[in-house]
Parts: structure tokens; C-alpha cells; sequence
């Protein structure tokens, strides 16, 4: 298994990544997550849609509820091409109760805990923590990655306006 170093810190403490690494213009790795009613949800399952993944620690941290509220409030004025999914370990009942707690409508919650396929596919797993890591990758329609922002300190939120506008313009 890959493990990257130099790129993250938690709390300015170094973390270690594991998975693959990706760039720009590489084709998005498949991945198998549960949707909030246990539903398996594959990359395909998305197929012909712009997608912006969120990859986040824990909904139930205030960086992460906060990052998450604000591409939800986003998402309400971008076209139907577009889906913005947030993955993290939560499990899916802990990521329905929050989202209904929060009133979160158009992101789409995913869990990646059952086999970790999307943290190590994509390269965002936290080996010390055993958490996603924050980052936001904007796939296209044909399932090519054509931004990555991988957020150089996990407590801190990312650049909305840099994935928002590179999701715009791949329409």
C-alpha cells in the first residue's frame, strides 16, 4: 500500500496518506460506499453527471459541519449536471441524523466504512487516524479528474469558490 507523507498535517502534527496517488486527468478510480439507507453506491452510480466529492474526516466535527453546510447551500444554485457527494467513515445512520439535523437537502452523504475503497482509492486515508482526510476532487461526466484541492491542514476548510467554479466549467 502507497504511503505519501509531506502533504497533510492534523492539528500541525505530519500525517501519513495512504492509497493511490492521483492527478489531474487521471481517470477516477471506481469506488463501493453505503448511501444513508445502507445502499451500495459506486462512482457509476453517478454516470453522465459532473461530480464534486468532498472527502471530509467526521460530519460531526465543526470544520467538517461547516464545509458541508456551505456546499449544500452551493449546491442549491448549481445545475442538475452537477451532484456534490460528501464521503466520510461516519456511519450512514450517524450521516442521516446529522443531515437531518442540519437540513442538509442537496449533498448526498456517502460512508466509506466498510471497505475504505474510496480513502484508499483516491489516496485520502489518514493512517494515523484512520480518517478521510479534507479534500475535494471535481470529476467530470466521463469520470475524468479534472481538479484536485487536497487541504494542506485537516482542520481547515477548503478553497469553495476554486471546486465550485471548476465544476462550472466542465458544463
Amino acid at each position: 500500500m502507497d504511503e505519501k507523507t509531506g502533504i497533510i498535517t492534523f492539528k500541525g502534527n505530519p500525517m501519513t496518506l495512504l492509497g493511490h496517488g492521483l492527478a489531474v486527468g487521471d481517470a477516477a478510480p471506481d469506488f463501493a460506499v453505503v448511501d444513508n439507507g445502507l445502499a451500495v453506491v459506486t462512482l457509476s452510480s453517478y454516470s453522465g453527471k459532473i461530480k464534486i466529492i468532498s472527502s471530509v474526516p467526521s460530519l460531526d466535527t465543526p470544520v467538517c459541519d461547516t464545509e458541508t453546510r456551505r456546499f449544500n447551500q452551493e449546491a442549491s444554485s448549481l445545475p442538475g449536471d452537477i451532484v456534490v457527494l460528501t464521503v466520510s467513515l461516519d456511519l450512514p445512520f450517524a450521516q442521516k441524523r446529522w443531515c437531518g439535523a442540519a437540513g442538509i437537502d442537496k449533498v448526498v452523504t456517502l460512508s466509506d466504512y466498510r471497505e475504505r475503497s474510496f480513502g484508499l482509492g483516491y489516496g485520502m486515508l489518514i493512517k494515523e487516524l484512520l480518517l478521510l482526510t479534507r479534500a475535494v476532487f471535481v470529476v467530470d461526466a466521463a469520470n475524468i479528474i479534472r481538479y484536485i484541492q487536497i487541504v494542506p491542514e485537516v482542520t481547515a476548510e477548503p478553497d469553495y469558490t476554486a471546486a465550485i467554479a471548476a465544476a462550472k466549467a466542465l458544463l
